[in-house]
C-alpha cells in the first residue's frame, strides 16, 4: 500500500510539473520578437531575461535553508505555481516592458522554488538513484516547457502575446489546486542550525558543477530562450516557424532527459558527457549567428537541447553526489542560485554586445564562455575526481 502510495505521488508531482513549467514557458519563445516590436531597446531585454534569473539567485539559498528547517516542502510548491500564474497577470495587464519586467522578476521568484519540486521527486527515491530521479523530473519540466511551445506556436501568429499569457494563468490555477494534495514521505529529520547547514556551500564539488550549470543555463537563457528567436524572425521566420524551432529544441530536450538515465548513458558517466555537451554548446554559439537558413538553426537546436536533457541532469545528480539529506535543499538552493547568477548576467551581457556590436559577437562570447566551462570540466574529472579520492563537503 505504501508502494502504491509513493507512485501516486510521484504522479501527481509530475503532473504539477508539466502544468508548472507551461506555465512559466508558453509566452518564452515570443517574448523577445514581441518586446521588439512594441519598441523595447535589445539591451533592456536583456534585462527583461536577466530578472528571471536575479530574483533566483537572491532567493534561492534563503529559501533552500527555510526547506532544510522545515523539513517539508508542499509549502513552497504552492508558492511557487501560485507565483507563475501572478507573474502573466503582469503581462496580461502591463503589455510593455515594464510589466515584462515585473512579470519576470515574479516567474523568477515561482522557479525559485523548483528546489522544492526537485528534492522532493527525489525523496520518493532510494539514493542510489539520484540521477534516475533527476532524468526523470527534468524531462517532466522539458514536456511542459514542450505543451506551452506548442500552443505558442499555434496559437500567437493569430492572437497575439495576450492568449500566451492568459494560457500561463490557467494553467497555473489547477497546478496549485492539485499541490494541497501532494503527500510527503516520512523520512528521518532533524532540524540542523543554520551555521551547519551553510557548511555545504564550501563543497568543492557543489561549487564546481554549480559553475558549470551557471554556463549552460546562462547561455541557454541567452540563446534558445531569448535571441535565437529573433535571428531565426531576422531570416524571415513566421511565428509558427518561431514556434517550430523552439518545439524541435523542447522535444530533442525531453529525449535527451530520458536517454540521460539509460544504461548506455550512465554506463559512459558524467566524466564523458559533461565536457562533450560543452564543446557541443560551442558549436552551437558559432553555427546559429552564422544561418542563412532557419534549416540550419533547426538541427543546431538539437545541440543546445542535449545541454538540458544531459549536462543540466548530470550536473545536478553530480553536484548533489556527497550532500547530506538533511542538507539537500540548502544545497539543491545553493546549486540553482549559483546557476542563476549566470542566467541573470549571461543574457545582460549578451543585450549590451548585441546592442554595442553585434548579434555575431555576442554569440562568438558565449562560444567562448562555454570552452571555458569545457576546460574546467576536464580539469575536475583528471585532476580532483578519481577512483581513490572521494570529494566530500567540508562538513562532512
Amino acid at each position: 500500500m505504501e508502494q502504491l502510495n509513493i507512485k501516486v505521488q510521484k504522479r501527481i508531482l509530475l503532473v504539477i510539473v508539466v502544468m508548472f513549467w507551461f506555465s512559466q514557458y508558453v509566452y518564452m519563445p515570443y517574448q523577445t520578437p514581441y518586446l521588439l516590436s512594441v519598441g523595447v531597446a535589445a539591451n533592456f531585454i536583456g534585462v527583461i531575461v536577466g530578472a528571471y534569473g536575479l530574483s533566483q539567485m537572491i532567493l534561492r539559498m534563503p529559501i533552500g535553508i527555510m526547506a532544510d528547517m522545515r523539513g517539508r516542502h508542499k509549502f513552497f510548491i504552492i508558492i511557487g505555481t501560485g507565483s507563475s500564474g501572478l507573474a502573466s497577470l503582469f503581462r496580461i495587464f502591463m503589455p510593455n516592458g515594464v510589466g515584462f519586467l515585473l512579470g519576470s522578476l515574479f516567474s523568477g521568484l515561482a522557479s525559485a522554488m523548483w528546489i522544492s519540486f526537485m528534492v522532493l521527486y527525489s525523496n520518493y527515491f532510494r539514493k542510489d538513484e539520484m540521477q534516475k530521479s533527476m532524468g526523470i523530473i527534468i524531462a517532466a519540466n522539458n514536456i511542459g516547457v514542450l505543451v506551452g511551445f506548442v500552443a505558442g506556436s499555434l496559437f500567437y501568429d493569430r492572437f497575439g502575446m495576450n492568449l500566451l499569457c492568459i494560457l500561463s494563468v490557467v494553467a497555473a490555477v489547477p497546478s496549485t489546486i492539485l499541490a494541497f494534495f501532494i503527500k510527503e514521505p516520512d523520512i528521518n529529520f532533524t532540524p540542523v542550525p543554520v551555521k551547519k547547514l551553510i557548511t555545504v556551500y564550501f563543497n568543492k564539488r557543489l561549487i564546481g558543477f554549480s559553475l558549470l550549470t551557471l554556463i549552460q543555463q546562462g547561455i541557454l537563457m541567452s540563446t534558445v530562450m531569448s535571441f535565437t528567436n529573433q535571428i531565426v524572425k531576422q531570416l524571415g521566420a513566421s511565428g509558427f516557424q518561431i514556434g517550430m524551432n523552439s518545439i524541435i529544441y523542447i522535444v530533442a530536450a525531453v529525449i535527451s532527459s530520458y536517454f540521460s538515465t539509460s544504461k548506455l548513458a550512465l554506463k559512459r558517466g558524467p566524466k564523458f558527457w559533461v565536457p562533450l555537451v560543452l564543446v557541443c554548446i560551442c558549436i552551437y554559439c558559432l553555427v546559429v549567428p552564422n544561418s542563412a537558413s532557419i534549416t540550419y538553426i533547426y538541427f543546431a537546436q538539437i545541440l543546445m537541447a542535449m545541454s538540458t536533457g544531459i549536462l543540466f541532469s548530470f550536473c545536478t545528480s553530480e553536484a548533489m553526489k556527497n550532500v547530506d539529506q538533511n542538507k539537500k535543499s540548502t544545497a539543491m538552493g545553493y546549486f540553482q542560485a549559483i546557476y542563476a547568477v549566470g542566467m541573470t548576467i549571461i543574457p545582460a551581457l549578451t543585450g549590451i554586445i548585441s546592442h554595442n556590436y553585434n548579434m555575431s559577437t555576442a554569440y562568438y562570447f558565449m562560444g567562448t564562455v562555454s570552452i571555458i566551462g569545457f576546460m574546467g570540466a576536464i580539469y575536475f574529472y583528471k585532476f580532483r575526481n578519481n577512483k581513490d579520492v572521494v570529494l566530500k563537503s567540508s562538513d562532512s
